[in-house]
C-alpha cells in the first residue's frame, strides 16, 4: 500500500483507528457512475471492514466491480483525514460477526431501537473487506489554527 500526504502510514492508519465516524465509500453502479455510501468501519490488519444487508445495491455493485475509493474525515474544522483507493471483497459468512463488532466500535447500545432493528436481520448481513492500495492524508490543523471562530 502506498501512502502519501501529511502523515506516514502508521499515523494515517492510527487516525482511521481512532475515528469513530463513518467511512465514505464510493463504488461504481451498473452504468459506471460513482455512488457514495457512508458505512461504519473497523480497521484491522491493514484492511477496513464494513457490513451491509445482502440485498443492498452496494453488494451488487461490488460484485460487478470491486474497485472503490474511501474517505475518513470529520466535517468540522480543522480539516484532516485519509482518502484512498482499494479493492473490496464480500464475505457473507462474516456478516453477523462484523455487524456485532461494528455495534461495539460505534458504542451502540444493544438495547437501542437501532441495534434491535439491525440484529433482527443479522442473518442477512454481508461483511465487506476493503484492502487499500493507495492512501493519502491531509491535515490542515496548523494553517487553520486561527481560522475557526470560537
Amino acid at each position: 500500500m502506498r501512502v502519501t500526504g501529511d502523515w506516514g502510514k502508521d499515523q494515517a492508519l492510527a487516525f482511521m483507528a481512532d475515528s469513530i465516524i463513518p467511512l465514505r465509500l464510493a463504488a461504481l453502479d451498473g452504468a459506471g457512475f460513482p455512488v457514495n455510501i457512508s458505512l461504519w468501519f473497523l480497521p484491522e490488519d491493514g484492511a477496513l471492514w464494513c457490513a451491509t444487508n445482502r440485498r443492498a445495491k452496494l453488494v451488487t455493485y461490488l460484485g460487478q466491480n470491486p474497485r472503490v475509493s474511501i474517505e475518513v474525515a470529520a466535517d468540522a474544522p480543522p480539516y484532516r483525514g485519509v482518502r484512498g483507493q482499494g479493492m473490496a471483497s464480500l464475505h457473507p459468512d462474516q456478516g453477523w460477526t462484523m455487524l456485532d463488532r461494528l455495534l461495539t466500535r460505534y458504542r451502540i447500545s444493544r438495547s437501542s431501537q437501532l441495534a434491535r432493528m439491525l440484529t433482527a436481520k443479522a442473518d442477512q448481513e454481508v461483511a465487506i473487506r476493503i484492502a487499500p492500495t493507495r492512501l493519502s492524508s491531509w491535515d490542515f490543523s496548523t494553517r487553520m489554527v486561527d481560522a475557526v471562530a470560537a
